[in-house]
Formats: C-alpha cells, structure tokens, sequence
C-alpha cells in the first residue's frame, strides 16, 4: 500500500489523495462509532435518539458523560461504550497520521537497520 523506501517519494498530489482517503476512513470510524453509542443509550438506557445521541457524542470525544444512566444497563453500556470510544479515538488518530509518519520517514530514509544503536551519525554495514 505504501512505497518502499527505496522507491521514489510520492508526489504531492498523490500524498494528498491518499490523505483525503485516510482522512475519509476515519470519518467512518468516528460515524460508526457514534452510531453505535447512540443506538446502544437508546436501548440500554431508554433515551430519546437525540439524548442517546448527545451522550454518545460526549463520551466519543472525550468531553465525559452528559448524565447519570437511568438504568442498569445503560450503566454498563456506558461502561463499555467509554472503554471502546478510547480505543476509537486512538485509532482514528492513527488513521490520520499515518500518511504524514510515513512520508516524514521516507524523506529522512528511517529504519532501524540504517542507524547503528552505538554511532547515530554513521550507518551500520
């Protein structure tokens, strides 16, 4: 998917596409994670859909919750919609950056067979 570092680096407009396509990704994490979250407070928590919406909204980007769940379930929905929207969140940084790491890394040529752990400043043979 990516050039290797012995391959040219990717044009500017090429970089940018797959940019757009990352960032499109990451649209539809963060999309299908919050449809989750709201259907899952409307379920389990017996919210209205804009109120399971705002929750999940709230939770999903770190903000913390709106409220107290009403019920049992929605507490434990919550629990585990909390533990999943920190994974989702580092993943659709990751999504994100991912391009730009690589491209940085490609111009400088990094990899860990290239620089000896003793001597920074000369290659390993």
């Amino acid at each position: 998917m990516y050039e290797h570092k012995s391959e040219p680096i990717l044009p500017r407009a090429q970089f940018l596409r797959r940019q757009a396509w990352h960032g499109l990704i990451a649209i539809g994490i963060v999309g299908f994670s919050l449809a989750i979250g709201t259907v899952g407070y409307h379920i389990f928590d017996k919210q209205d859909w804009i109120d399971a919406a705002y929750s999940a909204t709230m939770i999903l980007t770190a903000m913390g919750p709106s409220g107290n769940p009403s019920t049992q379930s929605g507490k434990l929905f919550g629990i585990i919609y909390a533990l999943f929207s920190g994974i989702a969140f580092i993943t659709t940084v990751t999504v994100l950056l991912t391009p730009a790491a690589h491209r940085m890394l490609h111009r400088l040529h990094a990899d860990e067979l290239d620089v000896d752990p003793l001597d920074a400043g000369t290659k390993a043979k």
